[in-house]
């Protein structure tokens, strides 16, 4: 149940709108379905010998503004309490009774008119469709005071929260206030007009989270902005310090033909110019070139390599989220970073997943808890790599990375879930465990070429290299943490491992060592969780038809893993039978 507040200065304008056809014919049979006192006219369901709809309305808005019109000027100039409630697709249909009660609870939990006071305010609640009533009040008790309406919003909200549990109705998550602003109704009208998918403001908000992903300046935000090809407008100090910024939609206008311009802080209050500045001073990413990988190659792709490094970051910040400080809050605004620079630059099989995963984690960044020491450098660093970087392909080892970081970013939206969850942020919780949900989604579509390719790898290991290697996974993975409703055959981890020990790893050691890296218990498929792992801290290939093509991989490191390997491990792995050279196999297309 969702109340949505606002005020106003005409009665009667509102009481025309509430009985009339709607903009688009929405409403039907307008009624009353409570009053102050239960004998308001009706100008819906006028019994009166000779009704006349007109008449009734503007007798009903006379006596709705008797009070304000005893007050006079002592009256507040916007007298109107406008609040609609809407219940959610889902629920069933209240009667006319139940609504009357929602209405009645509602004006006396936000202090219009408490129960059994005889100077309360007086109110109308109009129903003019199945899903939601509008509650029309105006603001000057019978004493001719004004009510004291503190903290309305929230009152209602938690009210309706109550309503919610008693009516029997879906329970939706109580907010915090740092939501950002959503669109009004005029705009989605506005938008559905023009043939817009969403409404600008949606739009802009996008477009401005994507500007500051990883940006280095002031100025560099700015310019991507223009280059985002909105309207920019820049206030000024008469020192000529900018004070804040306004971005419009180009071809969006009012009805004068000029710009609707949104400032950053209507966006979402962390887009305001000040909340800029700051995350640009607290965590300004290095402006130098994309790091190399570990080993030094130059032949993955830039957009392969800032996937890689944006992985370890991303781990980092899970085991940040997982330690249950306050301070982990900054690293959450650095994820949204992340996932707006992946987004930008995501393969299209991926792009619609991931847009709606950086979209829903925005509500995720924002609470109310603030770290103080809140250095994202490195994460800002890792979302400008990424951008610098470029589009990544669908295919061979950037469409392998994407994979690989999506991998991880499952597990921190599952952190940082568990960590809003631990202070009782239930709306940005949620937004945490959806934004999940489309990142598995686009797992499943950026991984399904080199997990193939990888467990017909494992498939065509000789039987006893198999065995051993299963022998391994088995002892290493507790049965619990294999789930037998997610797939969980071995044969892509088989591949994994052996392509590791081809390179000079010790497959046993650098198992447990991905294990002991985090948690795997919110992993969707554990086995997939490793492979990726390894496939990072052995430096391998992130798609394996790569292998043929990189045939070096880690050999710089092999000579000298093998000369720590003690004498037992050495024959033990001598008697085992050889790997297949990948260098022997077709690449894979």
């Amino acid at each position: 149940m969702v109340p949505k507040i606002r005020r106003g200065s005409r009665t009667h304008g509102l009481l025309v709108y509430l009985y009339g056809p709607g903009k688009r014919d929405e409403h039907t049979d307008p009624h009353l379905v409570g009053s102050w006192d239960g004998f308001a006219p009706d100008p819906g369901r006028d019994t009166s010998p000779d009704p006349d709809p007109k008449v009734t309305l503007a007798r009903l808005a006379a006596a709705l503004d008797l009070r304000v019109k005893q007050a006079g000027p002592k009256a507040p100039a916007e007298h109107v309490w406008h609040c609609s409630v809407r219940t959610d697709p889902g629920d069933r249909t209240l009667t006319d009774e139940e609504w009357n009660t929602v209405a009645r609870r509602l004006v006396q939990a936000v202090n219009l008119a408490p129960e059994g006071d005889p100077d309360g305010c007086r109110w109308v609640a109009v129903r003019h469709a199945d899903d939601h009533i509008h509650i029309l009040a105006t603001m000057v008790r019978g004493d001719l005071r004004r009510p004291r309406m503190n903290y309305d919003f929230k009152k209602a909200q938690a009210e309706c929260r109550r309503i919610e549990q008693e009516m029997d109705l879906r329970r939706l998550k109580p907010g915090d206030g740092t939501g950002a602003k959503t669109p009004t109704s005029a705009e989605r009208f506005k938008a559905e007009r023009t043939g817009r998918p969403e409404t600008p403001r949606e739009t802009l908000r996008e477009a401005v989270r994507q500007a500051v992903a990883g940006a280095v300046s002031e100025a560099e935000f700015f310019n991507r902005l223009r280059e985002a090809g909105l309207r920019l407008k820049l206030r000024h100090a008469p020192s000529g310090d900018i004070l804040g910024y306004t971005v419009a939609l180009p071809g969006d206008r009012n009805r004068n033909h000029e710009p609707v311009w949104f400032a950053g802080s209507t966006l979402a209050p962390d887009l305001s110019y000040p909340k800029i500045q700051t995350r640009l001073a607290d965590g300004t990413p290095d402006a130098a070139p994309l790091p190399k990988a570990d080993n030094g190659r130059l032949d993955w792709s830039p957009p392969a390599q800032g996937r890689r490094t944006a992985t370890e970051t991303a781990e980092r910040a899970a085991t940040r989220l997982d330690s249950d400080d306050d301070e982990a809050a900054a690293q959450l605004a650095g994820i949204g970073e992340l996932l707006d620079a992946v987004a930008q630059t995501s393969p299209a099989a991926t792009r619609a997943e991931l847009r709606a995963a950086a979209r829903t984690f925005e509500r995720a960044t924002r609470s109310h808890v603030r770290a103080e020491h809140a250095d994202t450098r490195a994460i800002r660093s890792a979302a400008r790599g990424i951008i610098q970087a470029g589009s990544a392909l669908g295919r061979g080892e950037d469409g392998g990375t994407t994979a690989m970081l999506v991998s991880t970013l499952v597990l921190v939206a599952l952190a940082a879930a568990r960590w809003h969850s631990a202070r009782g942020h239930a709306q940005q919780a949620e937004a945490s465990r959806q934004t999940a949900e489309h990142l598995r989604a686009a797992y499943h579509q950026a991984a399904a070429a080199p997990m193939q390719a990888l467990r017909d790898q494992g498939r065509a290991l000789p039987e006893a290299q198999r065995r051993t290697y299963e022998t391994t996974i088995r002892a290493a993975l507790p049965e619990k943490s294999t789930r037998p409703d997610t797939g969980t055959k071995d044969d892509a981890l088989a591949a994994t491992l052996a392509q590791a020990e081809q390179t000079g790893h010790d497959p046993k050691a650098l198992l447990q060592k991905a294990i002991d890296m985090r948690e795997l218990d919110t992993a969707d498929n554990v086995n997939d969780v490793l492979v990726w792992r390894l496939r990072r801290l052995a430096q391998l290939p992130a798609h394996p038809g790569d292998a043929a093509r990189h045939p070096q991989v880690g050999t710089g490191r092999a000579k000298s893993a093998a000369n720590q390997i003690d004498v037992r491990t050495a024959q033990q792995a001598a008697n085992r039978p050889a790997a297949p050279d990948p260098r022997n196999r077709p690449p894979r297309r």
